[in-house]
């Protein structure tokens, strides 16, 4: 006799299910006619005749019996950003490093054979405060060295205004300079007058002084050019011409950069910066020269 193919009804199948429902170990185990739960679909575990709950076109986990996800989606996005995080990170230190070996590299020019002897030599003036400073007073510590005057009407306030900002974002970055000024004009600046002139600027702006010879000497040192007369008398009106630079010492108190007119407030702060972090001390230059030699030859 030929089966029909025309699907049950609902009523039958219900029917047919609850005549063949077992009780087995605390569980319902639907045991249904094979043909007639094919016939509606479903499909059916071979070895335990139970009810599959895997989809129809779907696959079983190997572990836990349950079904596979996808994670191809979810673990790309996460290689993706971990390579774009790194890749970033990468760049970044390659680049800080970069500007670090070409500071030494500058920093290894400026003192090398054929150039002029910029400062480093002793010297002795007078602070605002009436306190004896020298070339000692430049040691372990960064320096900012420029040359002007008090009666100057624009260029020297202008220059101190931006060494202002220079210290302030420098100090963001801890970065700690010494500022001095050096008075051109020793026979108006006395350490009084350079007191009551540096207020209107920066804190921390040292103001040094001294006799005629003792300025020119300094001058001399640092290639300074000023026009000022070497006998002024008493309540004389003169013209004093120098040169526009702040020279950057560094804490073994020998130069390292001229930083002129050319800079502003954001440039001549990344060029300290600069110069600052690729500052090694004499010796590890010292032991870093030896290192090369021994590798060339």
């Amino acid at each position: 006799m030929l089966l029909s193919r025309q699907a049950p009804n609902s009523t039958m199948f219900r029917s047919i299910l609850s005549r063949n429902i077992v009780q087995k170990s605390s569980r319902l185990v639907y045991r249904c006619p094979t043909p007639l739960i094919s016939r509606m679909g479903l499909s059916v575990s071979a070895r335990t005749n139970q009810l599959s709950r895997t989809p129809v076109g779907g696959s079983e986990s190997k572990k836990g019996g349950g079904f596979k996800e996808s994670t191809v989606e979810f673990s790309a996005g996460k290689a993706t950003l971990l390579f774009l995080i790194v890749g970033g990170l990468s760049y970044y230190i390659f680049e800080r490093e970069k500007k670090r070996l070409e500071s030494e590299q500058h920093s290894e020019d400026t003192r090398g054979f054929g150039r002029p002897q910029i400062g480093g030599n002793p010297f002795d003036l007078t602070d605002q405060d009436g306190n004896k400073f020298t070339e000692q007073n430049l040691l372990g510590k960064f320096s900012l060295v420029y040359f002007g005057f008090s009666h100057c009407p624009d260029i020297c306030p202008d220059e101190l205004d931006k060494l202002g900002v220079w210290l302030d974002t420098l100090k963001k970055d801890n970065i700690k300079t010494q500022p001095i000024f050096v008075t051109c004009d020793p026979a108006r600046d006395s350490p009084e007058v350079l007191k009551e002139y540096l207020k209107d600027f920066h804190e921390g702006i040292v103001g040094l002084t001294g006799s005629y010879d003792d300025i020119k000497k300094m001058c001399k040192q640092y290639r300074v050019y000023f026009s000022t007369p070497p006998d002024v008398k008493p309540g004389q009106d003169y013209l004093v011409d120098h040169s526009v630079f702040f020279y950057l010492m560094d804490p073994e108190g020998q130069f390292v950069e001229a930083i002129g007119l050319n800079y502003d407030e954001t440039s001549g702060a990344e060029k300290i910066k600069q110069c600052v972090r690729g500052y090694l001390p004499k010796a590890e230059r010292e032991k870093l020269a030896k290192k090369n030699k021994s590798f060339w030859w």
